[in-house]
């Protein structure tokens, strides 16, 4: 089958499958839609592919993201509503250290530097 591709939340963030890893597919849904909800990648609200829609887009059964989300929904990440579909739910907290660099990416940007010249920044400032 291979490497299965589909975007997620707004439309930037890219959820993959790879047949190769011998962690199950709805595992590799599960962790990487975790992680981007854990860095604020997926905000609160944000709503996520219908599992029909990711699972056509990835190329596995239903049953496969279903259970990812399920997963999810378990451990209070995202929220499932008839009707109004899947989205992050609004009781997840981003770890501290995220509000933190997001506050200097929007501070950087402020000031018009780019990410290469953010990057010096960061690193001068590191020591």
């Amino acid at each position: 089958m291979g490497l299965g591709r589909c975007r997620a939340g707004n439309g930037r963030r890219v959820i993959t499958v790879d047949d190769a890893n011998p962690t199950p597919p709805f595992e590799q849904i599960r962790a990487q839609l975790a992680n981007l909800i854990a860095v604020g990648a997926l905000a609160r609200g944000d709503r996520l592919p219908s599992v029909r829609q990711l699972a056509a887009d990835l190329r596995l059964a239903p049953g496969t993201v279903a259970r990812a989300y399920t997963e999810l929904e378990s451990h209070g990440l995202i929220e499932s509503k008839r009707g109004a579909g899947t989205r992050v739910s609004a009781n997840v907290e981003v770890a501290p250290q995220v509000s933190g660099a997001a506050t200097f990416v929007a501070q950087a940007r402020a000031q018009g530097l780019d990410l290469d010249e953010a990057i010096l920044a960061l690193r001068a400032a590191w020591g």
